[in-house]
């Protein structure tokens, strides 16, 4: 019997997360949740599938990575509201655009080359077409937004720079 495909699920216990973990397990591919569960709960998703901390440490990640060799990462871990990321701007440019920038730099280190990342709306701004097209001017309102944004310009020059191919949803 072939061993599953391992994806790497960062924010694996959050809302959207748990969900993609459980498609994921549906569709015979093998889960690995790393949360640091800030705001996710570790009971939605199987224990053997959960690895507790942050996607920030790379010595952490570079264990998850060798461990489990994934095809791919995909992440849902960020801090995602709007109020607040006016209120701690700080908070959201860390945990959205610094933590990332680690995780991809270790993907890189470990020749992980397939990367799914949850952007978000925001980006957009206040939008001047409903539904918003993809092809909508990027003009984001708030720290939010604009971290989002930032690690989806970072996304083009880790392509560019080291192959790592990726999609923002």
């Amino acid at each position: 019997m072939d061993t599953p495909t391992s994806v790497v699920v960062a924010g694996g216990t959050g809302y959207i997360g748990s969900h993609m973990v459980r498609m994921l397990r549906e569709s015979g591919f093998r889960p690995v949740v790393v949360d640091n569960l800030a705001t996710g709960h570790a009971e939605s998703v199987h224990e053997d599938e959960l690895r507790r901390g942050d996607i920030g440490d790379r010595d952490f990640m570079s264990r998850v990575l060798q461990e489990c060799k994934p095809q791919v990462v995909m992440h849902f871990a960020a801090s995602s509201l709007v109020g607040e990321s006016m209120q701690q701007p700080g908070k959201y440019w860390r945990n959205n655009l610094v933590q990332t920038l680690s995780l991809l730099d270790t993907m890189v280190e470990h020749g992980v080359k397939q990367f799914i990342f949850s952007s978000t709306a925001a980006v957009y701004g206040n939008p001047v077409e409903v539904p918003i097209p993809e092809s909508h001017p990027t003009l984001p309102i708030n720290p939010y937004g604009h971290s989002k944004l930032a690690v989806e310009h970072l996304l083009q020059d880790y392509d560019a720079a080291h192959g790592l191919r990726s999609i923002s949803l």
